[in-house]
């Protein structure tokens, strides 16, 4: 397989640029993600990094090789798509082999290596059934096998399970990163599912109107959001934004919202102005003596846990709590903010003023 590079990656489409300078790099053997809502950009990245779109600007790199205006033809990858994109009047066997049998590989091998793709795939069963007859599920498992049967340096895969309903989505998502383990395979995956990238993916690129907003594992990119955008993006529900105004120098260990005093991790930089709190759900807590108060709005029963959402006067905050707690309609409770875990955001560039203790984990735009 092969390590993916790009540097400062630029698409124009007449006055629209519908990817702005994104830098990043695909590991060799790396299940990489991007991330981000329809319109962001990451299609276009994926098209430019398989060569069935031409940057305007920037430079792509697999395997230490530039290839930013080769073809597709010329790049030695595979590209699965979301509507399977098969070929109706053949069999899932012929399906497969087509790629192989174009390449003019001989017929003995095209044979080993279709029924070692099924195996696979778990499809030995169906390589002489009609493609028109099978489940979604099926059909992305024979789009993957005409991709996999090439044994090309990468894989492209542009929302491949989008079409397929909730139960087989879930399902697909367990055995294609199961595959990608066992291949070893280098794999770029667009989609628009945050819970997706999380489950799947070893890094993930988010982007926002053709910007790389942040690029990381994700875990940091959850506990430690680079921008307001990505804290929004990412997480169900996803994280509190408690506004505030003031000043914060470089180094501030704690702010104030009102009267209320609250620790937090030193900044790296400060704000003069309007700033947000961030928090995630599971890091508040419900107590008589917290330095906030909120009254409660609403209850979501999650089984093992609940989402209680409360009104401050700093904005409405939501708490996942066990789901055992008794809460009480309109009750006024007090709110503990677990102060390693909060982040701060200058609302005037939406931008994380990231902790010393957590510089590494930035934005890579």
């Amino acid at each position: 397989m092969a390590q993916i590079k790009i540097e400062h990656l630029r698409k124009d489409f007449g006055a629209f640029t519908a990817v702005q300078s994104s830098t990043f790099t695909v590991e060799d053997g790396e299940f990489f993600m991007l991330l981000g809502p329809s319109g962001c950009g990451k299609t276009t990245t994926l098209r430019m990094m398989a060569g069935l779109e031409l940057p305007s600007s920037g430079r792509v790199y697999i395997d230490g090789e530039e290839v930013g205006q080769k073809p597709a033809s010329q790049r030695d990858i595979a590209f699965v798509f979301q509507m399977f994109a098969l070929y109706p009047h053949m069999n899932v066997r012929r399906n497969i082999a087509y790629p192989l049998i174009s390449q003019g590989m001989k017929r003995a091998q095209v044979r080993e290596r279709v029924a070692e793709v099924a195996r696979i795939l778990g499809i030995e069963a169906m390589l002489d059934k009609p493609v028109g007859g099978l489940s979604g599920g099926d059909r992305q498992r024979v789009a993957l096998g005409r991709a996999i049967v090439r044994e090309p340096k990468a894989f492209f895969m542009d929302e491949p399970l989008g079409a397929l309903d909730a139960e087989f989505r879930e399902r697909m998502s367990e055995e294609l990163r199961a595959l990608h383990d066992r291949m070893g395979a280098t794999t770029v995956y667009v989609t628009h599912d945050q819970l997706e990238a999380m489950q799947m993916g070893d890094k993930i690129v988010v982007m926002n109107h053709g910007v790389v907003e942040q690029f990381g594992v994700p875990q940091d990119i959850y506990d430690w959001p680079a921008t307001m955008f990505v804290a929004d993006f990412i997480g169900a529900p996803p994280m509190n934004m408690l506004r505030g105004h003031g000043m914060l120098g470089a180094g501030a260990d704690h702010v104030m919202l009102g009267d209320a005093r609250l620790a937090m991790p030193a900044l790296r930089e400060g704000v003069a102005g309007d700033f947000a709190l961030g928090v995630r759900p599971e890091h508040v807590r419900l107590s008589d003596s917290g330095a906030l108060r909120g009254e409660v709005l609403a209850t979501e029963y999650l089984g093992t846990t609940q989402i209680v959402t409360l009104r401050t006067a700093f904005g409405e905050v939501k708490a996942r709590i066990a789901s055992d707690r008794r809460v009480a309609m309109h009750e006024t409770a007090g709110l503990d903010l677990d102060a390693r875990t909060l982040s701060v955001f200058d609302t005037a560039t939406g931008r994380a003023l990231r902790s010393s203790a957590n510089e590494g984990v930035l934005s890579h735009g």
